[in-house]
């Protein structure tokens, strides 16, 4: 779990060096953690004056609950993050959920922060909350104590029991206002130090010009253009994009002007076995008169004369061919047959917006309900039909695939805006043809081209996860629906991802609340207004620390160079519980089994390296 941290002080808990020690070592490890910022003046010497919790029994805060506070103080909206809290801290216990015990303490509130301290005669752990995972938030008062429900983005529910009504309420309200601060700067990945981590570290890993030298080497169709590099052609593409050779920047700047949101087709993948390509962009803005765009129109004639002789290419519009129609009288629409001849239009409807968020909801919903009948819970289960889409989302990814490497076609994919289910099924697609993508390095430079540099809206659709009262329109789990897909490959295929669930579950906690800045904003134009790259640490450094490997790799991993294709029959198909269901059940056998495995292959690895090599010039048996 990323965001709840547990540290252990092992002593005893009687004598004032225990106290003592306890104190100082829980600094360290916060300071550690990056969740510390430095101060100069020194812990010892915060003034009384600069802290919002001051109490008329203690002029200075307690070391650790000062600590917690020292460094910069952002402002939220004009204000002090102080004036947001109206109580620092309370005595109260933490309900965890199954398997967990009970933690009692002081509860405090911090900018980004919600703390929970067990009092000096504990040997317990210091727990902490990042306050951004809090999707939303439920109190009851009853006699002279309160209730807190907190439901996490993460999915995971917590229950807090406060002593003091007035201490309840007010630390509700507090939690409520922090936790739905919508300023980005003022986000805790702005201030987020973790030890042994640089700023910029890891941000240059994979940008456009490092794939586009793999392309390099396969075809000299294709070329790396700037038209992009104020952002002021397309908004939400990154500064460099690949396009045909043939085309010009001047060209390219007016088919922009002919797609919605600026989104001109650009590479997405090149399939070197069959020379052809997959592309992206967004629809057409042909509207009710059918208008046509000439340098449209060259540059998808183009990408079939840089692709084999004879090369045709197919259209895939993740829209209904009713939903195109309609969009087509608002300004919308397709591409006309006669105006890009070799192209082939069809339609795959992909659900997105409202009815996705829908469908997560009802599957959480019922995931969280333990009392519920068998018969009650399959029938849930097929009502919010999300399985359904992860089987629409694999069969249109497999259709893409397919026609590159069995057609020999091109394959362009749009939807509407070209940022949601466009980028869901080119990434699949890529992930079933292409052996480097299901690498660790390689699957991470996929989520960063296609969804983050591609932009997808991050901090639109991952704003609130399945707890939240509140509906917006723009909020959609289709970066959850892809890693739930990419969880399917990697169980039909257990050896051919050299991941494992792991690290799709770190992608799930830090797409919605992270205190790295990878997923912060909406597109790489908003990451370069806030200074993200300069100011916030990027999660790949952190996610490639060797002391995270071992939780994210897959020890039974096996290059193959081959495509893998998932069955999406209905039996094929399973309910993701390592997500879903993670919280309200046990640990599986299977985690224990995981943890058993790595250690075999540990073992042997270190056999196989004690082992004397014979030299390749000596004679084999």
């Amino acid at each position: 779990m990323m965001f709840f941290f547990l540290f252990s002080v092992s002593g005893n808990a009687s004598t004032p060096e225990f106290k003592k020690k306890k104190n100082s070592e829980c600094l360290l490890r916060l300071r550690h953690e990056g969740l510390l910022n430095s101060c100069p003046a020194g812990v010892a010497s915060c003034p009384a004056s600069s802290c919002p919790f001051r109490s008329p029994r203690s002029p200075r805060l307690k070391l650790l609950e000062s600590a917690l506070l020292l460094g910069p103080r952002p402002t939220a909206g004009g204000m002090e993050f102080s004036e947001l809290i109206r109580t620092g801290r309370a005595q109260a216990e933490l309900l965890r959920g199954p398997g967990a015990p009970p933690l009692r303490g002081t509860l405090c509130v911090t900018g980004h922060h919600l703390l929970l301290s067990p009092g000096p005669q504990a040997t317990s752990d210091l727990w902490l909350l990042l306050l951004r995972s809090v999707d939303s938030i439920e109190k009851r008062v009853a006699g002279d104590s309160g209730t807190i429900t907190l439901r996490c983005k993460d999915l995971r529910v917590l229950q807090l029991d406060i002593e003091g009504v007035e201490a309840t309420l007010d630390i509700a309200r507090s939690i409520e206002a922090l936790s739905s601060l919508e300023s980005v700067i003022t986000s805790f990945p702005f201030f987020y130090r973790p030890k042994g981590l640089r700023l910029g570290d890891a941000w240059h890993f994979h940008p456009p010009e490092h794939h586009y030298k793999r392309v390099a080497r396969e075809t000299n169709a294709w070329r790396l253009s700037e038209v992009n590099e104020d952002f002021s052609v397309c908004p939400s593409y990154p500064r460099a994009v690949i396009v045909p050779r043939a085309v010009d920047d001047d060209a390219l700047a007016r088919s922009a002007r002919f797609r919605q949101g600026g989104r001109f087709p650009v590479l997405s993948y090149h399939h070197a076995p069959s020379g052809t390509v997959l592309l992206r962009s967004s629809q057409p803005l042909t509207g009710p008169q059918k208008r046509r765009c000439a340098e449209d129109e060259e540059l998808l004639r183009a990408v079939l004369a840089g692709a084999r002789p004879g090369a045709r290419g197919f259209i895939v519009d993740t829209r209904s061919a009713q939903a195109a129609k309609q969009a087509r009288m608002t300004g919308g629409g397709t591409e006309a047959k006669a105006a890009y001849p070799g192209w082939k239009r069809l339609h795959r409807p992909m659900e997105r917006g409202r009815p996705l968020q829908e469908s997560f909801v009802r599957l959480v919903e019922a995931c969280g309900d333990l009392e519920q009948s068998m018969d009650r819970w399959l029938s849930r289960l097929e009502g919010c039909r999300w399985l359904a889409h992860v089987k629409e989302a694999l069969s249109t990814a497999c259709l893409a695939a397919q026609g590159m490497e069995r057609e020999g076609a091109c394959i362009l994919v749009h939807g509407a805006e070209g940022t949601d289910s466009t980028l869901l099924v080119t990434s699949l697609a890529q992930l079933i043809l292409d052996p480097l993508s299901r690498t660790m390095t390689g699957f991470q430079e996929l989520v960063e081209r296609e969804w983050i540099q591609a932009g997808h809206p991050f901090q639109l659709r991952c704003a609130h996860s399945a707890f939240s009262h509140a509906r917006p329109k723009h909020e959609a789990p289709t970066f959850l629906l892809f890693l739930d897909c990419v969880w399917q490959l990697g169980r039909q295929f257990p050896l051919s991802l050299e991941f494992g669930e792991g690290l799709l579950l770190a992608l799930f906690e830090h797409a919605y609340a992270s205190p790295f800045g990878t997923f912060l904003c909406n597109s790489e134009k908003e990451r370069c207004l806030c200074e993200v790259r300069t100011r916030t640490h990027s999660l790949w450094s952190g996610l490639n620390q060797p002391k995270e490997q071992r939780k994210l790799r897959n020890p039974l991993y096996v290059l193959n160079p081959l495509a893998i294709w998932p069955s999406v029959e209905p039996q094929s198909l399973r309910l993701w519980q390592g997500l879903f269901l993670r919280w309200t059940r046990p640990p599986e056998p299977s985690e224990a089994a995981w943890e058993k495995v790595w250690q075999i292959v540990t073992d042997k690895e270190k056999t196989e390296g004690s082992q004397p090599t014979v030299s390749a010039s000596e004679p084999q048996p």
